[in-house]
């Protein structure tokens, strides 16, 4: 599904230099729920960024689904991302003018989809979170927690391969961080792909594995620098 090769990620200012992804290797097949772990700063949303197609690599290659993305336009890029990518974030980024409903739509009002097609996938996506008695409220008349579930919905109405995760617990309490966790376990269920970045070793733990970060690179426990594959290595189609 996701496949990262020597990938890097440098800025440049007239008076610094600053790596902020260095020669990372990273494998995610599809299906599998992958958390990524490491201190402030080590450049776990960078890597978010990078997979999420907002940021491009100074270096190095990325695919995603069997495809080398370095050559597409930035249009088809955009296109790539709609059709096939979710983004959960701490913050919730919800609307306050809009409606739950209308919040969970948003995504599909850029897939030239009916008004009668959206409305079936939003219904859906409310009712997989337990928000569908909510979808005329505003987010403000919501808890925490429901709003993260609104996020939620949000993000897997378009029935997306792959969802990014940034520290959606990062702003719950205990037991709505676990509900965020548990709707996250039903999506890798139903054979979503997620990648998400948490500072909770209990909920990293609740991932099929966890991906360490240090200083820009992929460390094993030791804190050595682990490559997940080589730079020769050729994606495998069948199993990306």
């Amino acid at each position: 599904m996701i496949r990262l090769i020597d990938l890097s990620k440098v800025y440049r200012t007239a008076y610094m230099e600053t790596t902020a992804l260095d020669n990372v290797c990273i494998h995610v097949g599809k299906g599998e729920f992958v958390a990524v772990m490491g201190p402030s700063g080590c450049g776990k949303s960078t890597l978010l960024n990078m997979v999420g197609m907002i940021d491009s690599p100074s270096s190095g290659e990325y695919w995603f689904d069997g495809e080398e993305i370095a050559s597409r336009s930035e249009n088809d890029l955009v296109d790539l991302r709609k059709q096939n990518i979710g983004f959960i974030f701490q913050n919730f980024n919800l609307i306050d003018d809009l409606s739950v409903q209308e919040n969970v739509d948003l995504p599909l009002l850029y897939m030239g989809l009916s008004k009668k097609e959206r409305r079936i996938k939003v219904d859906k996506a409310l009712e997989l979170v337990g928000l569908d008695s909510r979808a005329k409220h505003k987010p403000q008349e919501l808890s925490g927690g429901q709003q993260q579930r609104v996020a939620v919905a949000r993000s897997v109405v378009g029935e997306p391969k792959l969802i990014l995760a940034d520290e959606p617990t990062g702003n719950l309490d205990t037991k709505n961080g676990d509900d965020v966790m548990n709707m996250l376990g039903v999506l890798k269920e139903k054979g979503v792909t997620i990648l998400m970045v948490t500072h909770s070793p209990e909920h990293g733990k609740k991932a099929d594995r966890i991906i360490s970060m240090v200083d820009g690179k992929v460390v094993d426990g030791s804190g050595s620098p682990l490559s997940v594959v080589s730079s020769n290595s050729v994606p495998d189609q069948a199993n990306s």
